[in-house]
């Protein structure tokens, strides 16, 4: 039996490679997403252990390192780092200065690393990080040592254009928003890849005029270990020498801390592709499961001989699942190689986006094999079951027969199944949508899937009248070719309704994907056309604030009335970190139209918060409530003033006043401002003021309604166009299905075709049979597809209106295009097996049995 096995494998190999390239596209997904993630993960590691010292000495509650705002933070006295350098077993301490937000522009008037990554400011020290390891190795060039120096990574010197001695404008959301600094020397940062962030150093003193108002401070100080001390050992001596006010932690805490943090940030890029490669998986699924089901009727006289030789049903079923196992092991195998590929090529796109894992080597650890292989090979097995259950149904009486051929059985059971799928998920769904459980997105996600499922059972049948309709337009069109295509794909329901439902998963998600996009961008306009009456809206590219100033000098524009502020910071709320949200309440509606449920924003004060309504229900608060609200160690009660609808200028779900930011020291920098002009200004002029107020800035643009609602869209578009290349795997897979089914039909059809030959069926005629036909199943995919994707898009978008997406906007020129672009992806999927069926020597075909 193995040695017939074998023979089997080695005599189907084209086919059997079909179902191979199946299974290497998903494993190569598979793979590809866990050598990236492993390798973002390596980048962040490296990044974050150079990024501290042995021991680190900040103000109680201040965040002090990587992300501390300009001014944000409270400072460490530079008499204090005297004092930490005579702690016993500390070999020397240093003040450091660190802070996001600082940006090069480079020569081409463009900035450079804004798109994600941080622009990292740091002052000059050289002392050594953690365990005497060097934060940085000199490039070119010297040390900055003076102020109006400045030293820039290596990567981010050759993207901005610039050479030592050359003059670098350097931007950030302090008092300055911009100083230009000569570039002094390169350097490579700690030893690793900066995963696209870009590195400013400046001398100490420069940095403490443009981020501490020139206090002789510190956001942090390094105490580095003598020899033969540890990191605890020096923390205990360390905090037994701190006046109150300041704690000490150990560098590798510290750097454990952040690397979790960041690894809790990129856990959905794990997630976003994973959930692609299942898709994929899924669709190789169907696409195994009908070259196996194709092979098992075909070779039915082969099986029943084994049988009547004495091979038992298990045998015969073994046979076809060592087939199975045997493509799904070599195919796991390559697709591990082509996931490597991928994971450049995934790096590649990333780094286009400014995620840049250049110099990083990919990491290939062996869970990825071993995850690998497990999910290619049990994949495969999986899909092949039913049709090797089948071959050990063959009877032995079979092969005398001439006309040996193995039925795939009713459809009964398959039916049975797809309606009970379909009811649970449609029940599942509209439990999701009316808040069934703890989670109602995950109860709608296992709805989504179980009516995804049941389609794909129940598809021989809801298909028929998608058939019946391509069916009469091909019958009038090409005559007696368009009545056999209809009939060959009527012939097989079930093969038929797999091959189509492969189709039918990835433009499902194509159509779900395009619905929701539209509408989140109809919902962006919105939201924008009703709650904003701003005239022009002055908001930073980075995503992060800007300097105050900026909005100083728009004050100043002639033609301006007024200039509404909004601020935002990142604040502990009742212990968890929230974006708050900080107007000047009496300013605010006269720009934007807030939605008030409850109380009164008026009442904000110097103290005050308001809740979106979600927010102050999850949490079992009301106005009379009071929250904790911390910032950099600073813990106040806040009463609750109001609860609040959350739109296009109160987007979080806490609200504070200016008062009460400047009242807990949060940086004076603005997120937004919004442009009111004076009756009768001249609108031209006052723009062109605008638009000089912020020339310098390449952080900060100025946009009339229209120009800020196609900024706010943009990221939605970009989304979508990751998402689409993404799932273009998916309908490469499904096309492959396609083009399987028919070459695999050709050959269970060779008598069938010499015969029609022998009585005038030309070739071109032949050809252009097999063409509707591919072209019926993939617009049946097509069709089923975007009628489920409209489904699964309409609920989602309804249990996501709280969240912000409550327009419903269906694309429906789009949609129709996918229809249409599926039909030419049929008729490209019949060249191959139409080349092959017309090359069949008539006389060989009709002698076929």
């Amino acid at each position: 039996m193995l040695r017939a096995t074998w023979r089997g494998i080695l005599a189907h190999k084209l086919r059997l490679l079909l179902s191979g390239v199946a299974v290497i596209l998903g494993v190569a997904f598979v793979a590809g997403s866990y050598v990236f993630t492993d390798t973002l993960d390596r980048a962040f590691t490296g990044l974050t252990s150079g990024a501290v010292g042995d021991v680190i000495v900040r103000a109680d509650g201040g965040s002090g390192g990587p992300g501390a705002g300009a001014g944000g933070t409270r400072t460490v006295p530079d008499s204090l780092v005297r004092e930490l350098a005579a702690v016993p077993g500390a070999a020397r301490a240093d003040g450091r200065i660190t802070t996001f937000g600082t940006y090069v522009v480079g020569k081409d008037g463009k900035l450079v690393g804004s798109n994600g990554p941080p622009g990292i400011a740091v002052s000059y020290s050289d002392g050594p990080a953690a365990n005497g390891v060097s934060t940085a190795a000199l490039d070119r060039g010297r040390w900055p040592t003076a102020s109006g120096e400045v030293l820039l990574d290596a990567n981010t010197a050759a993207r901005a254009g610039y050479r030592l001695g050359d003059t670098v404008p350097i931007v950030t959301a302090g008092a300055r928003p911009r100083v230009e600094l000569t570039l002094v020397g390169t350097a490579d940062f700690a030893g690793t890849s900066l995963v696209g962030a870009s590195i400013v150093m400046l001398d100490p003193r420069q940095a403490q005029e443009l981020y501490l108002e020139g206090a002789d401070a510190w956001s942090q100080v390094w105490v580095s270990a003598a020899p033969g001390t540890s990191q605890e050992a020096l923390k205990t001596a360390v905090a037994a020498a701190l006046p109150p006010g300041f704690e000490a932690a150990t560098g590798d805490a510290t750097a454990a801390r952040a690397a979790s943090r960041i690894d809790e940030a990129l856990s959905f890029v794990t997630t976003f592709l994973l959930v692609f490669a299942g898709v994929a998986l899924t669709v190789g699924a169907f696409l195994i499961v009908n070259t196996f089901s194709i092979l098992v009727a075909q070779r039915s006289r082969e099986l029943a001989l084994l049988r009547a030789i004495g091979a038992s049903r298990r045998q015969v079923a073994r046979t076809v699942l060592v087939e199975a196992g045997v493509v799904g092991l070599v195919g796991s195998t390559l697709g591990i190689g082509l996931g490597i590929l991928l994971a450049i090529g995934i790096r590649a796109v990333f780094g286009r986006v400014g995620l840049d894992l250049g110099s990083t080597e990919l990491v290939l650890r062996p869970r990825t094999v071993v995850v690998a292989l497990v999910v290619g090979v049990l994949v495969t097995l999986v899909a092949a079951y039913l049709p090797a259950r089948r071959a050990g149904r063959v009877p032995p009486v079979a092969a005398m027969r001439d006309d040996a051929a193995s039925t795939e059985g009713g459809l009964r059971g398959r039916l049975v199944t797809g309606a009970v799928l379909l009811v649970a998920g449609v029940v599942g769904m509209a439990g999701g949508l009316a808040g069934w459980g703890s989670e109602p997105t995950y109860v709608l996600g296992v709805g989504t899937f179980g009516v995804l499922v049941g389609t794909a059972l129940l598809s021989p049948v809801l298909g028929r009248p998608v058939l019946a309709v391509l069916g009469l337009v091909f019958r009038r069109s090409f005559g007696a070719v368009g009545r056999m295509a209809e009939q060959n794909a009527r012939r097989n329901p079930r093969r038929t309704g797999a091959t189509a439902s492969a189709l039918m998963i990835g433009v499902s998600l194509v159509t779900l994907m395009s619905v929701l996009g539209a509408s989140a961008k109809a919902s962006i306009d919105k939201s924008l056309a009703e709650d904003v009456v701003a005239d022009y809206v002055i908001s930073s590219v980075v995503g992060q604030g800007f300097s105050a100033t900026v909005t100083d000098a728009a004050e100043k524009v002639s033609g301006v009335q007024e200039v509404v502020r909004v601020r935002a910071a990142r604040l502990d709320i009742a212990g968890d970190r929230e974006l708050v949200t900080g107007v000047d309440p009496a300013a605010v509606v006269r720009v934007a139209r807030p939605v008030v449920l409850t109380g009164s924003l008026a009442d904000l004060g110097d103290s005050g918060v308001a809740l979106s309504g979600t927010y102050a229900a999850d949490h079992g608060l009301a106005v009379g409530s009071s929250v904790e609200v911390d910032f950099a160690g600073d813990v106040v009660k806040a009463p609750v003033v109001a609860t609040y609808t959350p739109d296009a200028v109160l987007q979080s779900d806490v609200t504070m006043s200016l008062a009460a930011f400047d009242a807990l020291g949060v940086p004076p920098t603005d997120r937004t401002a919004y442009v009111v002009a004076s009756p009768g200004a001249d609108r031209a002029a006052l723009r062109a003021g605008l638009d000089r107020a912020v020339a310098d800035l390449p952080t900060v643009t100025v946009a009339d309604q229209a120009q800020y609602a196609a900024e706010q869209r943009k990221p939605i578009d970009q989304l979508l166009f990751i998402v689409y290349a993404l799932l273009g795997l998916a309908v490469v897979i499904a096309v492959l299905g396609i083009v399987n089914t028919l070459a695999l039909s050709v050959v269970e059809r060779i008598r069938e075709i010499g015969l029609l030959r022998a009585v005038g069926l030309s070739r071109r005629q032949l050809r252009t049979m097999l063409r509707l036909e591919s072209v019926l199943i993939a617009v049946l995919g097509a069709v089923l597809g975007v009628v489920l994707g409209l489904v699964f898009a309409v609920a989602l978008q309804r249990s996501l209106a709280d969240d912000g997406i409550d327009v419903l906007s269906i694309p429906w020129l789009q949609l129709a295009g996918f229809v249409a672009l599926s039909g030419v992806v049929g008729v490209l999927a019949a060249v191959w097996p139409g080349r092959r069926a017309a090359r069949l020597d008539v006389l060989k075909a009709i002698a076929t049995q």
